[in-house]
């Protein structure tokens, strides 16, 4: 009896089977076909490749005001590296070519370790680029500090490529 339940069962699964794969097939009947028409109205008006933008508005990497560049750091660490250091001369040479400019320092984490420990290694991050800025000759009165800890992710993966893209410095001009 068993093997009568199994046979029967065995062929109603082949039988529905093909009559499912046999129903999704696509008929085509002649005289159906689409003709795709180019129509100049649709496309609208041509544009330009080129964006005029002005040195104020670009920002170059994260959110750092251009033309200056933000700074990156080692996991868990405030110090600023020996391939940064170019960088952070750049700024402060743009700084000292422009003395009425003021700036935000922006200590950023990525997102491992708690949220009070980021803010805390954010705010020594800032701190380390600003100290480094006045030792190159930068006014310590034109240069303001926060941490956003790990609140302004610019890459939220899981990888390290996003951890190394989220533990940095950006510098923002402020009015």
């Amino acid at each position: 009896m068993r093997t009568g339940k199994t046979f029967f069962l065995t062929v109603l699964l082949l039988v529905s089977t093909a009559f499912v794969l046999g129903g999704c097939g696509s008929k085509n009947q002649k005289g159906s076909e689409v003709t795709a028409t180019m129509d100049s109205e649709a496309m609208g008006p041509a544009e330009p490749l080129e964006t005029e933008v002005s040195p104020e508005d670009t920002i170059l990497e994260a959110r750092t005001s251009a033309p200056m560049l933000p700074i990156y750091f080692d996991f868990d660490s405030s110090a600023i590296r020996g391939d940064q250091v170019e960088r952070i001369e750049k700024n402060a040479d743009f700084l000292k070519a422009n003395p009425e400019i003021r700036i935000r320092i922006e200590g950023n984490c990525d997102p491992r370790g708690t949220r009070e420990y980021n803010l805390a290694l954010g705010e020594r991050r800032a701190q380390s680029a600003k100290k480094y800025l006045e030792n190159l000759g930068v006014s310590p009165d034109r240069m303001s500090t926060v941490s956003w800890g790990e609140e302004k992710l610019l890459l939220y993966g899981h990888d390290e490529l996003s951890w190394a893209q989220n533990r940095r410095d950006d510098f923002v001009i402020v009015d």
